[in-house]
């Protein structure tokens, strides 16, 4: 018998996601980005913390601001091995609007920041109750 007849099939499960309902306060972007950069660190991909945080800031930053007043729920999976995704759920169906901006405008530059981390592979669902923006993040 070879040592490969002798060892157990070991399953291996896949990376638990986690998630996190904040209130709808700019303050929230800050415990948005402590939960990604804590899993991202479980899973050992600290190099994709960076961009993660940033894409996280802009999900937060813009379901801010479609004034609702519960709770949005924010969080990080990894459904396949290529890539992560990040997401916040909201209430609202307002759909987000990537907007080119202007060399000399100072907003509008977030949701083209995801888009290019991202390699344009970001989206949103809409359910009955509002709607889920998420970005997916190669892994390397």
């Amino acid at each position: 018998m070879t040592t490969a007849e002798l060892a157990p099939t070991a399953r291996v499960s896949p990376p638990r996601p986690a998630t996190a309902s904040l209130p709808y306060h700019p303050e929230s972007a800050r415990q948005a980005r402590q939960l990604v950069r804590g899993k991202l660190e479980e899973w050992g991909l600290g190099d994709l913390t960076d961009s993660a945080e940033l894409v996280i800031t802009e999900l937060v930053s813009n379901a801010c601001k479609t004034g609702c007043l519960t709770s949005m729920q924010v969080g990080i999976r990894r459904p396949a091995e290529g890539f992560v995704r990040i997401f916040v759920r909201d209430g609202s169906r307002e759909l987000p609007v990537l907007i080119e901006a202007g060399e000399d405008e100072e907003c509008h530059r977030g949701l083209a920041l995801v888009h290019e981390l991202t390699g344009r592979r970001w989206g949103t669902t809409l359910d009955p109750r509002g709607k889920t923006v998420h970005a997916d993040l190669p892994v390397p």
